[in-house]
């Protein structure tokens, strides 16, 4: 029976050591640690290797559900995976408390908790929707700012040289790499600026 931690952070900016340290004190042996997103379970080696070596009796150690799930379903998926395997898992904080899997009490908490978070999760995603949505009816919503204008200079090279591609025979790519300005940058600005002369 072994007490093993997991450890994440979702970039390389992002500081390890105080999940390493809760996880320690609690007395686990090893600690599988990794700086990667939490979105797709697919791209946590050390998650999934830690999911390939747990057996019967062991326990998992997080210190918050979010390091180790995204979601509900993706939580319940695990914890049933766990379960059937014969392993436990311990969440050193769910609101203040130590949640465990192994008691019917916390697979009830986790399931609660979990749902809770990934409705706070859409609810952010439906305001920002609805916040979009009336910027845009109030004509102020701008969307992503582009990195280049007509101003910039190698932009406006680039688009003098494309304009006299007959004469210096260059392709978009050439003219790309001339100028260090992306082949979908010089098409979006070249259709822009065909936009704004069929409005004069």
């Amino acid at each position: 029976m072994k007490k093993l931690g997991y450890a994440r952070v979702s970039s390389t900016g992002q500081n390890l050591s105080a999940q390493i340290n809760q996880l320690k004190e609690v007395g686990c042996t090893t600690i599988y640690q990794e700086k990667v997103s939490g979105r797709k379970t697919a791209n946590r080696e050390q998650f999934n290797k830690l999911l390939e070596v747990v057996l019967d009796g062991d326990t998992i150690v997080v210190t918050k559900l979010d390091r180790f799930a995204r979601s509900t379903k993706d939580a319940l998926h695990i914890i049933e995976m766990l379960d059937n395997k014969g392993v436990s898992l311990i969440v050193l904080n769910m609101g203040g408390d130590k949640v465990d899997t192994s008691t019917a009490i916390g697979k009830l908490m986790i399931t609660v908790l979990s749902g809770i978070a990934e409705f706070e999760a859409d609810m952010i995603r439906e305001r920002q929707i609805e916040g979009i949505a009336e910027a845009k009816a109030r004509g102020v919503y701008k969307g992503r700012p582009h990195t280049y204008t007509e101003k910039h200079s190698g932009l406006q090279h680039a688009l003098e040289l494309y304009e006299h591609r007959k004469t210096n025979k260059k392709t978009v790519k050439e003219i790309a790499e001339i100028t260090n300005i992306s082949k979908a940058t010089i098409y979006r600005a070249v259709g822009e600026r065909k936009e704004k002369q069929q409005l004069l």
